[in-house]
């Protein structure tokens, strides 16, 4: 076997010696365009995990390579004059030439060829018909000349970044790895330093582009660029110099944009006179990942872990080893991808995130990426996260006897989870921060007077734990219903059975309960979910309204009128008396259901509004009527009780509102009194094309909340209490709305609480109840107990 890796990086070089290792008789060889110690960075950052990858797979280099590490634990993040340090992060750096010079010479021990200086030619059919190579890698890095000379079957995809980075070292060296974020008149940078050997540390500043440009950098040379972050980061250099390895570069030059790179296919077959060749991607020729991560040299190494082992297990079908070993290394490498996506993007975003607290910007980039969770934080340092905590309850509450009262126990703040802290707005007092979400039942009567499913449904989950239960959409109108089964309050009669629901809520439990308004525009007059959703009534069908003459589903729904100005004053109207039948019937708090395409949201969006008058156009003229009905159901709402607006923040269909579109709607309804914002998405089309994902929906929760800037809830596969503390903790949302969870199991937050080890729950419980509190606690600490028994700890070693 004659084997050709194009490019002597680190994936190149460690991917050449492990072929070798399991097959000393091929001939195996690296050609490098460069000389050996060339290298435009300084240090790599290695995982534990990394380094114990590296050992199973050569004990020899892995020996080399670890008595070159340095070692560290912390995680020190500078921020407005105050230093958060979090442990047991687990991280080693080794300088890169250190690292190149040991996987050259253990290359050139197994015998490996390494041609340094040395051009390889991007057309590579005539090389291999003539050198007759069986098999070639191409690990040439992140401009790799030969995937984009074969771009027609790798299919990459550049996502060029926002931010502008320089690459810099000094011999300052730093005990923990290092952010440090500072503020100038310009605009935010940031640091991002780790030691990497007993005498040098890497240091990269990073800004986004349009700071850069105001710094006036971009008309810098490479001194004058290296001299201006020398005196930006004064604090943490300690009088010690930045170095760059690529000085001769000019400033504009020397920094660059970060491009995300994917690609659709990992291998392409050389077509010879001999037949055909294998082309194989490696590292970052295939795929880059953020170095805020730490994790660009780790992913080159891992990929040539898995070609090797996928070529030794199939030696005799190596078109089938090349596809699970893409495959394979695809599903992690994307695993990584969408973390360091969530890493990048926080960092472009810095000032979203620069009027939190010292204590909470730290967490909040610690847990970035949403890979380390809160219970991660916890195992890799309890005292942090009990600090944390401690700092969190004592905030949320006036006092530590209120944080105590709610979540009833005697004990210090530090053992509240953010999740279990209270939540005042107005004159309205949450025990916590779950929100039971408002979910169709289609269960009421059917001239709209809640049934006792409702009261069952609404106060099971009341006495469950959650600090507030919203109704479902509840309709000002008969004809504002989504089907003949959805619950109203339009009559005195619909106002009682609500007020009996009310009672049993305030009676048998601390929880608050909501009443969420809603008219269901263009998606009414349908069957119920399980007899066909969306889909049209057999018989009496009802007129629909719209902002626009629309049909929900072209060619079968009804098709909707456009709405005159007679219409909306009926509508507003229907809104109001509605909130004041609310009102009296007891509830705390009122949302107004402005999302999924019903009636107000298809006024906000532009994909349902095409009016040209005054009630549509620009996102301030589709906002103008559903604002008139809030702020006319706001005056009728008594003002000690808060009112939330559910919004869709993202239509998911080219042309619809994005998250720009929302942090505007957001302000508006904020600006007309709204106290938080219930961020959803979707379901404004039936054609969306939306990204599911654990937590999908909290990225557009958190923008809102930090650019509008308003309070919000955040909702969308939010399934265990460990999410949610961390989406709280981290002040991405006020409060977390469990909608499924809370189908599955009524108790949900007392049933988290137990399994996260938290037994200060006592209040929550009602007393008909308390005898299986101490059983649950049990019997979850004996599954905690098996699974710690049953499996490591997870690793460390992740910038994320």
């Amino acid at each position: 076997m004659r084997v050709l890796v194009v490019g002597g990086g680190p994936g190149g070089l460690y991917a050449a010696l492990l072929l070798k290792r399991r097959h000393p008789r091929a001939h195996v060889e690296v050609q490098e365009r460069n000389r050996p110690d060339d290298t435009f960075g300084w240090g790599v950052v290695l995982s534990d995990q990394t380094v114990a990858n590296l050992r199973a797979a050569d004990p020899a280099s892995a020996d080399e390579i670890a008595r070159a590490l340095h070692h560290w634990d912390d995680i020190a993040v500078h921020f407005r004059g105050r230093t958060v340090r979090s442990g047991g992060h687990g991280f080693s750096g080794i300088g890169r030439k250190a690292m190149l010079r040991i996987l050259q010479q253990r290359c050139e021990a197994l015998g490996v060829v390494l041609r340094f200086e040395h051009e390889t030619p991007v057309d590579l059919e005539a090389l291999v018909a003539t050198e007759h190579w069986d098999l070639v890698i191409a690990s040439d890095g992140i401009n790799s000349r030969i995937r984009e000379r074969y771009a027609s079957t790798f299919k990459p995809d550049t996502d060029l970044r926002r931010c502008r980075y320089t690459w810099l070292g000094t011999p300052r060296t730093f005990d923990a790895f290092t952010f440090d974020v500072v503020e100038t008149e310009h605009g935010w940078f940031q640091a991002h330093a780790y030691q990497f050997d007993e005498g040098m540390s890497t240091f990269i500043v990073e800004a986004p582009q349009e700071v850069w440009e105001r710094a006036g950098i971009d008309r810098m040379d490479a001194a004058e660029s290296i001299a201006y972050c020398e005196r930006l980061f004064a604090a943490r250099l300690a009088g010690a110099p930045l170095m760059s390895n690529a000085a001769h570069l000019r400033g504009s030059a020397q920094w660059i944009r970060f491009p995300r790179i994917t690609c659709a296919q990992w291998v392409h077959y050389l077509v010879t006179a001999r037949g055909t060749v294998p082309l194989v991607l490696l590292g970052d020729a295939a795929h880059t990942a953020h170095f805020s991560i730490g994790s660009g040299s780790k992913l080159a190494l891992e990929d040539a872990i898995a070609l090797d082992a996928c070529i030794a297990a199939t030696p005799q079908d190596r078109r089938g080893a090349l596809e699970r070993y893409q495959a394979e290394r695809a599903v992690e490498v994307l695993k990584l991808q969408n973390a360091a996506r969530n890493s990048t993007e926080w960092f472009e975003h810095v000032d979203r995130y620069a009027t939190l607290a010292p204590e909470q910007f730290a967490y909040s980039l610690l847990t970035r990426s949403q890979r380390i969770s809160h219970e991660n934080l916890r195992q890799r340092d309890p005292a942090y996260v009990a600090a944390f905590e401690r700092w969190f309850a004592q905030r949320a509450a006036d006092d530590g006897a209120a944080v105590n009262a709610a979540s009833g126990t005697g004990d210090s703040p530090a053992s509240v989870p953010p999740l279990l802290t209270p939540y005042t707005v107005r004159g309205c007092t949450l025990p916590n921060r779950v929100v039971v979400s408002p979910m169709a039942q289609y269960s009421a009567h059917t001239d709209g007077t809640p049934s006792d499913w409702h009261l069952v449904h609404l106060g099971a989950r009341a006495t469950g734990g959650a600090g507030l239960v919203m109704t479902e959409m509840t309709c000002p109108a008969a004809d504002a219903r989504i089907t003949p089964w959805c619950p109203g309050l339009w009559t005195e009669a619909h106002r009682e059975a609500w007020a009996r629901i009310v009672r049993f809520v305030h009676e048998y439990s601390p929880a608050r309960i909501g009443l969420q308004l809603g008219h269901a525009g263009a998606k009414g007059s349908t069957r119920r979910m399980w007899d066909g959703i969306d889909q049209p009534l057999p018989d009496g069908n009802w007129p629909l309204i719209a902002p626009s003459e629309t049909e929900y589903l072209k060619g079968i729904s009804q098709r909707a009128r456009a709405m005159t100005r007679a219409d909306m004053d009926r509508v507003r109207d229907e809104f109001v008396h509605a909130a004041r039948l609310g009102a009296a019937a007891g509830f705390d708090w009122l949302e107004l259901h402005c999302a999924h395409g019903y009636l107000l949201s298809a006024f906000l969006s532009p994909l349902t509004n095409r009016r040209s008058d005054e009630y549509g156009g620009s996102p301030e003229g589709r906002a103008r009527f559903p604002l008139e009905v809030f702020r006319a159901m706001r005056a009728a709402f008594p003002a000690e009780r808060p009112m939330s607006v559910r919004i869709s923040a993202h239509d998911w269909m080219p042309g619809g509102n994005t998250g720009d579109d929302a942090v505007t709607i957001a302000r508006l309804f904020h600006q007309a009194g709204a106290d938080l914002i219930d961020v959803s998405a979707g379901q404004v089309v039936k054609e969306e094309k939306p990204v599911y994902g654990r937590m999908w929906q909290t990225p557009l929760a958190d923008r809102v909340r930090q650019e509008a800037p308003v309070p919000v809830i955040a909702v969308g596969a939010i399934s265990d209490a460990d999410q949610a503390n961390g989406i709280i903790a981290s002040g991405r949302a006020d409060l977390v709305a469990i909608g499924r969870p809370h189908l599955a199991n009524p108790a949900w937050l007392l049933a988290e609480s137990a399994r996260l080890g938290f037994n200060g729950t006592g209040a929550l419980w009602p007393p008909q109840y308390r005898a299986a509190k101490v059983q649950l606690e049990r019997l979850m600490e004996r599954e905690r107990a098996a699974i710690a028994a049953a499996a490591p700890a997870p690793p460390k070693g992740e910038l994320t």
